[in-house]
């Protein structure tokens, strides 16, 4: 005869957390608001939308471990969430937005950033337990598509017709693609504790970087994307000296 405690603790097994999840559902959504927007003819909602679903990505990882919530559902539900928002979404955008206008090379510049996407979330979710946790190998999805929302955002907002530059955005677009899947190395900011203590100057810079970004949030998101797409080719390139002068260090 089995056990009620047995019993009910199948039936807890099957449920998922609600609170982490709510998180992703809410990303999700937005990552599909922001394709509606930008079918709607609406691209800087799509742009802010996309930025929308990063902060809510971030929060998610995040409450569940603050509450102890982590689950493999979690961990595929944040991963197809991701694909939607930071895959198809960006693609999606910059196809509507101008890379229309160039055809099926246009349409295959957009299609390489979502199979970049993709490529780089299965690669990530295979090597999770092996990965260094102090740098990402290639370029996040989430960034990759917060540097082409900046785009979109900035060309919007002060009316540069970037639309009307078709080829730029092109190599934009294919180039976000192909670091997702390079080697470059990018900093994860997990050795960030946040907490920690901190001296007090430290939350003087925090507020003045809010501060300087809510002002014009357009323009310093799309630099410090822009900013941190260049960081892994040069963090890179100096981890690959270091190892060599390392290596001769260690020659007799």
């Amino acid at each position: 005869m089995t056990h009620p405690n047995q019993n009910s603790s199948k039936v807890r097994s099957r449920g998922i957390y609600l609170l982490p999840n709510l998180f992703t559902t809410a990303a999700l959504f937005s990552g599909f608001y922001a394709i509606a927007s930008a079918i709607s003819g609406r691209y800087e909602t799509a742009a802010i939308l996309i930025f929308v679903s990063l902060v809510l990505d971030g929060l998610d990882g995040r409450v569940a471990r603050m509450t102890n919530t982590q689950s493999d559902f979690g961990a595929e539900y944040d991963s197809m969430a991701d694909m939607i928002s930071f895959g198809a979404a960006p693609a999606i955008v910059m196809y509507l937005w101008s890379l229309s206008s160039l055809g099926q090379v246009g349409l295959i510049g957009a299609f390489v950033h979502l199979a970049g996407g993709a490529l780089r979330l299965a690669r990530f979710n295979t090597q999770l337990a092996t990965q260094d946790k102090n740098y990402f190998q290639g370029l996040p999805s989430p960034a990759a598509a917060s540097l082409l929302a900046g785009f979109v955002w900035v060309s919007e907002k002060y009316q540069y017709g970037a639309e009307n530059l078709p080829w730029l955005v092109l190599i934009l677009t294919v180039t976000t693609g192909l670091l997702m899947v390079s080697n470059f190395r990018y900093h994860s900011f997990k050795d960030i504790n946040f907490k920690g203590k901190v001296p007090f100057v430290v939350m003087i810079f925090v507020m003045l970087g809010f501060a300087i970004t809510l002002s014009n949030p357009a323009t310093i998101l799309c630099l410090f994307f822009f900013a941190y797409a260049l960081s892994g080719p040069i963090v890179t390139i100096v981890l690959m000296r270091r190892k060599r002068q390392q290596s001769r260090r260690n020659q007799p």
